[in-house]
């Protein structure tokens, strides 16, 4: 295939609700293009992007896709993202490396929920947007309501470039304001027959085009003083305003058409190519020292790995983009996270699972490679002499849902934790970890959709059967008040015994606390706890009735009982222990003893010592649509929530609220039902707090019960 150079390239990114068009666009851009020589349709199975059999199985985007085509001799690269929330990033990932993004609009449905998350990504990474308003051929499309809701949440900065004479069955006919030319299709797209405006649309056009113009003319000071000159502005002039405007994102173009039947594809293929960025007029992308790389071919060799995806038949690929130089096959680069070289092996462009080898990569370019040794998503491979910093990573969202995992089998457990590793090479949203507290394995990710795709992955790939649970939740333990307790471990079976005997005091650990004084406390040892909060250990031990010796045991004994509290099981904290007392025996007294004695006196003391259990709250901030606050409100209260204060956010509110980590499982499935997917939420640790006593009762039982089920 031919190389081609930095400013033949230009990249786009579709993003956009599901069902709003956009796989089904990338076919007719291809189409168009020649890339293919029939189109395929989400319905029929047989898209070039979504091949991947899950995606056939549920006829929508699951992962993202990379395709070109080409147009007036430019190559123009896609990134078909999936439209769900749930795949945040890979849209971000889309995002990042594109120019600029394409947003589809169902002209049926308008602005929905998830086209607000694909705008959201967009302004993360500072991506120029086209909206493209889809569908306009279903008798239900309404494309003046479509544009209302876009401005409505997206600005007046959004900017008629066309709109349709006629909408429905039959709609065929466009007036493009940028060519101010009536524009009409085939039912199978191709080349419009270009027209002059009907003069009953002329007023509206003129006047449309105008705003057109005044808009494109802000990005520049010359281009403003040519309009201020002459009121207009030309083609050419024109292109170059919105251009600018894409990159400083001070103007978004609305375009429209029914790409079902290739309407308005043509067009939109000779916007991107004339009127959208290339990458060398694209936000300059800056190393994590700042140094900015413009996709210029004679700059150092630098590209940067958005996103690793495990292919049929090529086994993993590394998707790159590349900011710098010309890279060729076989050459040498440094990954700057590691200090390790890599050698690129071989260059593939890519229409979905098609394939064509070229054996080298201009900047400004996007290609996949395969067989790097130590790559990840996120990672950098620079030139052998500039390679002491890599490109900026994504900032991939945090994850919003959290469940516990284990396979049936428990035999396949260490498996089922590989597998989820691997998911996070390709997918940096899936987390996955054991947890040596709550021992279980978590697995966090973006929702309960996502949730469920993993699922599919392990029962049809990999063959594992796999469930989740509610994840536990990781309680503290403490006291409240000072108690005294002993415990002598005695054991004799031939002979050496077991004997030891320890008398102990403990108190809540607190600022500025005092020493009990009936009796000398002599040595003090403070150990800041993995888990948080401190345990003092002092020895106060007089006479010799416990030899120091056998301190640490003691120690060691007490620490395991506060690994695993006396209430619940879970760590305990902020306690002091005062060992003033005990027995040995010259004979059968020995470490193991001494630790019984002092783990069983340390939780024989827990219990009458005021315990308390300590729950983590979150810091949670909601933000909905103003008409469903109070339907969130009222949710939030019922998950025994202290509602902290709101805030407005444009059509939005914001609650912020303190709530139980333990209230806040499936939150998000719960939240997108009462806002109809449009409600967000982000969640921060903020502190332990006392539970309510009722609760407590119930933590109590449910541990009591769980201990005599395990015996």
């Amino acid at each position: 295939m031919k190389v081609y150079q930095t400013d033949e390239i230009r990249n786009v990114a579709l993003i956009g609700a599901a069902k709003s068009g956009k796989t089904t666009l990338a076919e007719n851009l291809l189409f168009e293009g020649k890339a293919i020589n029939r189109k395929g349709s989400v319905d029929d199975k047989n898209t070039v992007s979504d091949y991947r059999q899950i995606e056939l199985d549920r006829q929508i985007s699951v992962h993202l896709s990379l395709l070109h085509t080409i147009h007036e001799e430019k190559k123009i690269n896609i990134l078909d993202a999936p439209g769900f929330s749930d795949f945040s990033g890979d849209i971000l990932s889309a995002t990042t490396v594109a120019d600029t993004a394409i947003l589809t609009i169902n002209g049926q449905a308008g602005v929905e929920a998830t086209t607000e998350n694909a705008w959201k990504m967009a302004g993360i990474s500072q991506t120029p947007v086209v909206f493209f308003v889809n569908q306009l051929d279903h008798n239900n499309a309404n494309f003046d309501e479509a544009v209302r809701q876009i401005k409505d949440y997206f600005g007046d900065k959004a900017t008629l470039v066309q709109y349709p004479v006629n909408t429905g069955e039959g709609f065929d006919t466009i007036i493009d304001l940028m060519l101010m030319k009536m524009l009409k299709f085939k039912q199978d797209g191709g080349l419009p027959e270009v027209l002059d405006i009907p003069a009953d649309e002329m007023e509206k056009a003129e006047a449309l085009h105008k705003l057109l113009v005044e808009n494109a003319s802000e990005g520049d000071d010359e281009l403003m003083e040519k309009y201020f000159e002459n009121d207009t502005l030309s083609l050419e002039e024109t292109r170059a305003g919105v251009r600018l405007g894409l990159v400083q994102r001070v103007i978004f173009p609305i375009m429209c058409g029914a790409v079902k039947h290739g309407i308005g594809v043509s067009r939109l293929m000779d916007f991107i190519v004339h009127s959208c960025p290339g990458p060398a007029n694209a936000i300059p992308r800056k190393t994590t020292e700042g140094k900015e790389y413009h996709c210029n071919a004679t700059d150092p060799a630098g590209l940067f790995v958005f996103k690793i995806a495990n292919e049929q038949h090529l086994g993993e690929v590394s998707m790159i983009k590349v900011y710098g130089g010309t890279i060729t096959e076989g050459q040498d680069m440094i990954n700057p996270r590691n200090g390790n070289k890599e050698r690129i092996s071989q260059f593939f462009v890519v229409n979905g699972k098609n394939r064509e080898k070229v054996d080298k990569v201009v900047a400004g370019d996007i290609a996949v490679t395969i067989k790097l040794k130590e790559i990840r998503t996120n990672d950098s491979l620079m030139d052998m002499k500039n390679a002491d910093a890599g490109f900026e990573p994504i900032a991939f969202p945090d994850p919003i849902f959290m469940t516990a995992v284990k396979a049936e089998n428990s035999q396949e457990d260490e498996k089922l934790g590989s597998i989820l590793q691997e998911m996070h090479r390709s997918d940096p949203t899936i987390i996955a970890g054991l947890s040596r507290e709550l021992r279980q394995m978590i697995l966090k990710c973006q929702g309960e959709y996502h949730m469920n795709t993993i699922k599919w992955y392990f029962d049809n790939v990999h063959k594992i059967k796999i469930e989740f649970y509610s994840p536990k939740i990781p309680y503290r333990e403490t006291i409240t008040k000072a108690a005294k307790a002993d415990y002598r471990h005695k054991k004799q079976s031939g002979g050496s015994g077991q004997f030891g005997e320890v008398h102990l005091m403990i108190q809540p650990y607190v600022e500025g606390y005092k020493d009990p004084t009936d009796f000398p406390v002599r040595g003090k040892e403070e150990h800041k706890l993995n888990w948080g909060g401190k345990l003092i250990f002092a020895n106060c031990i007089v006479g010799g009735s416990i030899d120091a010796r056998f301190m640490p045991a003691i120690l060691k004994g007490v620490m395991e009982r506060m690994e695993e509290g006396p209430l619940t099981g879970s760590y305990a904290r902020d306690i002091i222990v005062y060992v003033y007392d005990g027995k040995m025996h010259p004979v059968d007294s020995n470490e193991i003893s001494f630790k019984l004695a002092g783990r069983h006196a340390f939780s024989d003391a827990f219990r009458n010592a005021g315990p308390k259990i300590m729950e983590p709250i979150y810091d949670v901030a909601v933000r909905m649509p103003e008409d469903m606050m109070g339907a969130c409100m009222t949710d939030l209260q019922g998950r025994r929530a202290s509602i902290m204060g709101m805030d407005a956010d444009g059509k939005y509110q914001i609650i912020r609220a303190k709530v139980p980590l333990a209230e806040m499982d499936k939150y998000s499935t719960s939240l997108s039902s009462i806002t109809s997917g449009r409600g967000t939420y982000s969640m921060k640790y903020a502190e332990y707090a006392q539970v309510p006593g009722d609760v407590q009762t119930k933590l109590l039982k449910e541990y009591e019960e769980s201990l005599r089920e395990e015996e």
